[in-house]
């Protein structure tokens, strides 16, 4: 195993020579900085494995240093060497982010097994984030869930996550969000993905027939049963049943759903004993189940079993430019499928596709792209106002307008709402935030 690279960094020169040397003698590879900047220009060169730093120096502090790591080399550890004083800081700062802190003087060898903890720790998690990077590769991931915003990259790492245990999974999102999409994911990437995927949609099957399609019926069970039916659930068995639109499913259908989850065992009617059952549950919402459960409309222990893990969909309007990329995906997608030359989209076309609000998401995206590559309309969104009308390009300031206030929505809202912390993140001075928050009329600035 490589040694564990340190970056040590203090103002006073005897301090890091001694650091130096004993760290080095304890096994690890060690560089040292004497200020902020430097320890930025050392980073800038080569990435650290640990930087441990105290928190009082001269010009930027510690902390300083820790906001930098933590925003622009993700994962590495950070440790804070602290004064008596200084001891409540640095509780405060392990909530934002600092793996440690050591109050001065410090004991040298504890120090070390704090640095070989934290080394290891950054070793783990820069594995798993290489295996789930090969697994996304090998499956495709970036180009079944495409897109680059924080968003959609973030439901892309929590589907990585959650594919590789095997628990059931609630995804929420609007219609048209992909949820499908990420439930085949979700098998696909998962130990299950030999086996059989089955998808019931709960707001198509007639409420009649949904018993015996789910859990089936023996030969005799009932008059006209004049043969044996295997239900989706006992033919899914060891693979992955997708519920869509569960919100839908019959109160009756849900009590035995219910049962079927808690025991892993389904009662086939007909049948003195039950079939035990091994498969994985992902069921869809585009409801607010505790909600509707509040209401008597969903039962309520169905909804806790089922999220007891949840996967967050994002609507496409608050994905950014994904939708250009989604765009552009589809259409040459479509022109391929029908040997046509992929048409260029001008920059109206563009610019309205950032303006839309796509209540429709990415399959009213997808429908539109389609028709553009067919040549079969010039690809403008439409919007139902005053009926059916084609929704007018608007002008680049307005465009600009809508992206700005987007902008520093998201880093409101990151900054928890405080604007001094948003005008830091953004890298504008604060009374340039405020005045773009006036202009832009962004009243609540703790939401999104």
């Amino acid at each position: 195993m490589s040694e564990t690279r340190i970056l040590f960094v203090d103002d006073e020169a005897e301090v890091r020579r001694s650091a130096a040397e004993w760290l080095t003698l304890s096994g690890f590879s060690v560089t040292t900085a004497a200020n902020v900047a430097e320890a930025k220009a050392q980073l800038a060169r080569q990435d650290a494995d640990v930087v441990v730093t105290d928190i009082r120096m001269p010009g930027e502090d510690g902390l300083a240093l820790l906001r930098h790591v933590t925003e622009h080399h993700a994962g590495v550890p950070v440790i804070l060497l602290t004064g008596h004083g200084d001891v409540t800081m640095a509780v405060s700062a392990m909530r934002d982010g600092a793996y440690d802190f050591l109050e001065k003087p410090y004991d040298a060898d504890h120090l070390v097994v704090v640095l070989r903890n934290a080394g290891e720790k950054n070793r783990l998690s820069r594995e798993l984030a290489r295996l789930r990077g090969r697994l996304a590769h090998a499956s495709g991931l970036d180009r079944r869930m495409i897109g680059q915003s924080a968003a959609i990259q973030g439901a892309r790492e929590q589907l990585l996550q959650l594919a590789g245990l095997d628990i059931d999974v609630l995804l929420r999102g609007e219609t048209g969000t992909g949820k499908e999409v990420a439930a085949h994911l979700l098998h696909d990437l998962s130990p299950r993905a030999a086996k059989p995927f089955v998808a019931i949609n709960c707001a198509a099957v007639p409420e009649s027939i949904f018993e015996s399609e789910l859990f089936g019926h023996a030969r005799g069970a009932f008059t006209g049963a004049d043969r044996e039916r295997e239900g989706k659930l006992v033919y899914a068995n060891g693979g992955t049943v997708f519920l869509d639109e569960i919100e839908s499913m019959p109160l009756a259908l849900q009590t035995r759903l219910l049962r079927v989850i808690q025991e892993r065992e389904v009662e086939v009617l007909g049948r003195n004993a039950p079939l035990p059952l091994d498969v994985r549950f992902i069921a869809a919402t585009k409801s607010d189940l505790k909600a509707l459960g509040d209401k008597g409309g969903f039962r309520p222990d169905l909804y806790y079993r089922l999220a007891a893990s949840e996967l967050d969909l994002p609507p496409l309007r608050e994905r950014g430019n994904d939708v250009i990329a989604l765009f552009e995906h589809f259409a040459a997608e479509e022109a391929a499928r029908n040997g046509l030359q992929p048409r260029k989209a001008p920059e109206a076309l563009l610019t309205a596709l950032l303006a839309h609000d796509w209540p429709g998401n990415v399959r009213e995206l997808k429908s539109l792209a389609i028709r553009f590559a067919l040549g079969l309309s010039d690809g403008m969104p439409r919007q139902a106002a005053c009926g059916e009308q084609a929704l007018a390009a608007p002008g680049l300031a307005e465009t600009m307008a809508r992206i700005e206030s987007e902008i520093i929505r998201r880093a409101l809202k990151e900054a928890g709402g405080n604007q001094a912390e948003a005008a830091r993140r953004l890298q504008i001075p604060r009374r340039t935030l405020g005045e773009k928050i006036a202009r832009l009329g962004i009243l609540d600035t703790s939401q999104p």
